[in-house]
């Protein structure tokens, strides 16, 4: 288990301008096959309801789900190739928090579950999403630092 492998993950991620520009309560720990990103629920996340709108649970989802795929390759940047989510119930307040997990490898495909709970701990999205290794070396231009 390689954690400072994890710990360049972690910079990577909270550095990247979508997290830093529209994400910036974020929260990331990963480990081995296991990613857990959260977050902070602000009023800009919301839709007309008042709760927050279903692009930031697939972010949150697909984002938990890579990173517990790439926490097994230390040499390159994964993709998702598809990702397809459920929502459950609604979020308004508190913090949020994505579980990704590694459930399938093979040479060429890794196929990953994520979890979305709510401040009290409620299941409130899951999602199931595709990756394939590319041939972007993880290095510090990409952040990976």
């Amino acid at each position: 288990m390689n954690t400072e492998h994890f710990r360049k993950l972690e910079r990577m991620y909270l550095k990247t301008s979508i997290n830093t520009a529209m994400y910036e309560s974020t929260t990331a720990d990963f480990s081995d096959q296991t990613a857990e990103i959260g977050l902070e629920i602000a009023d800009k996340y919301f839709h007309a309801l008042g709760a927050i709108h279903g692009s930031v649970y697939f972010k949150l989802l697909d984002d938990a789900a890579f990173f517990a795929v790439n926490s097994i390759v230390e040499d390159a940047f994964v993709l998702t190739t598809s990702f397809n989510i459920n929502l459950i119930r609604p979020a308004s307040e508190g913090k949020i928090k994505a579980v990704g997990k590694l459930k399938y490898r093979s040479k060429n495909l890794f196929v990953a579950e994520s979890v979305l709970y709510n401040a009290a701990g409620k299941e409130i999205a899951f999602g199931t999403g595709n990756f394939a290794k590319s041939k972007i070396p993880l290095t510090p231009e990409i952040g990976y630092l």
